[in-house]
């Protein structure tokens, strides 16, 4: 019997969720999650009523001070969406330059 082998190449790309660029309202502050790559952790609601986790790499970028509850965020990344609505990531700079970069801008400040 012969096997078959078959070899898909896909862009990593692929895997890194849907660009996103929107505002929202800070409605709760977690805290930072500092297993392998640091990232600051906050729960914004859309407009639509929507909610996201965004979770922006502190190793990279610097943090969002004084990031407070109630506070709106503009923010640009990459979406993956689940059951809760979805988590933002890639809200920073590409230190490779392989990735598109991507921002959050708060009180006046972009942090990329």
């Amino acid at each position: 019997m012969k096997k078959i082998v078959f070899f898909i190449v896909m862009s990593l790309e692929l895997f890194a969720g849907t660009p996103v660029c929107d505002s929202g309202k800070v409605i709760k502050l977690l805290s930072d999650d500092n297993v392998g790559s640091r990232h600051q952790r906050f729960i914004v609601k859309l407009s639509s009523g929507k909610t996201l986790l965004i979770a922006h790499n502190i190793d990279i970028a610097p943090k969002v001070t004084p990031l407070q509850e109630g506070g709106v965020v503009n923010f640009c990344g990459d979406l993956e969406t689940n059951d809760k609505g979805g988590v933002v990531h890639w809200t920073h700079h590409d230190p490779h330059n392989r990735h598109n970069g991507g921002f959050l801008e708060y009180n006046g400040k972009r942090y990329e």
